[in-house]
């Protein structure tokens, strides 16, 4: 078990940040519940006070967003660096991210207005915030994107990453994704399986997905495959080991195709157990897959 890791250090600390909207409450709620102490929206002037100090006993989970008091991008790189410094490199940045579009409609919904827009339309006060936490993104020790996950799906992940009481290695989620709706936010590696052949021209495979044997045996049946997924795994299985040295704690995998129904989600499904058959902690997400319920009229 690495002494780095966020759920497993007593006197870790979790900075929890990103756009209005993305989850924040929620992610810090499921940290509570972990047994971290929650500290939101505390002025950013008195954070450093926090940070000079002994790290406590028990963990500590911090709300950081454009509302704190003093908030400006620098001040929180400032605290990023302050802290690994001063805490031997406990900290470490919880970035809940979202895309615009889907801000927008949260904001629509709930009819409240953005902290950073005096107008009743958030568009632009959305627009300046991400802005203004681009820099602190790409800091992030834990980047996950909230845009189509429900609030049950963001605590799953949140207990995937800070959960470690069961667990002693790194946890890797293998996901399916369709690159015609672009790369899901927060992948570490991506493989495209565009190359192989696809179901969706055969009639009577065109309406199954990946989870069905009979896709999974069409898609293994390319001469390309078996080479594909042994170097592809025995390129994962080599690094996975150095990333959990390295003190990271979550770890995301995505393959693409076409359509994210076929060729993906097979590949996504023998890797991921493969991966679990060698001991990893591995959990799986086919994107394309979860729309079909929520788009079906």
């Amino acid at each position: 078990m690495n002494e780095e890791d966020p759920g497993t250090s007593s006197n870790s600390l979790v900075l929890v940040t990103g756009p209005s909207g993305a989850g924040r409450t929620t992610s810090l709620r499921v940290l509570e519940d972990l047994g971290y102490e929650i500290i939101d929206n505390l002025p950013i002037t008195m954070i450093p006070r926090l940070l000079s100090g002994s790290p406590p006993d028990h963990p500590i989970a911090l709300g950081i967003d454009v509302r704190n008091r003093d908030f400006s991008t620098h001040a929180v790189l400032d605290l990023i660096e302050a802290g690994q410094a001063g805490w031997s490199d406990r900290v470490k940045v919880l970035f809940l991210d979202c895309r615009p579009d889907v801000l927008l409609n949260r904001y629509s919904e709930t009819r409240r207005r953005h902290p950073l827009s005096k107008q009743a339309d958030p568009e632009l006060g959305i627009a300046r915030e991400i802005e203004l936490l681009e820099p602190i993104r790409v800091r992030a020790d834990v980047l996950i994107d909230t845009s189509d996950l429900s609030p049950h799906d963001l605590k799953a992940d949140i207990l995937a990453v800070f959960d470690r009481s069961d667990r002693t290695v790194l946890s890797v989620s293998v996901q399916s994704f369709s690159y015609k709706r672009g790369l899901p936010r927060g992948l570490d590696m991506v493989f495209d399986v565009r190359f192989l052949r696809n179901p969706h021209w055969e009639p009577e495979l065109r309406g199954m997905t990946g989870q069905d044997a009979a896709v999974a045996d069409y898609v293994a049946r390319d001469a390309r495959y078996a080479t594909f997924f042994d170097k592809t795994r025995d390129l994962i299985e080599f690094l996975l080991p150095a990333y959990a040295e390295e003190g990271k704690a979550h770890l995301t995998i995505g393959f693409g195709c076409t359509g994210g129904r076929h060729r993906s989600v097979t590949m996504t499904e023998s890797m991921a157990k493969a991966l679990a058959d060698r001991g990893w902690q591995v959990s799986i997400r086919h994107r394309e897959l979860e729309r079909i319920g929520r788009d079906s009229p």
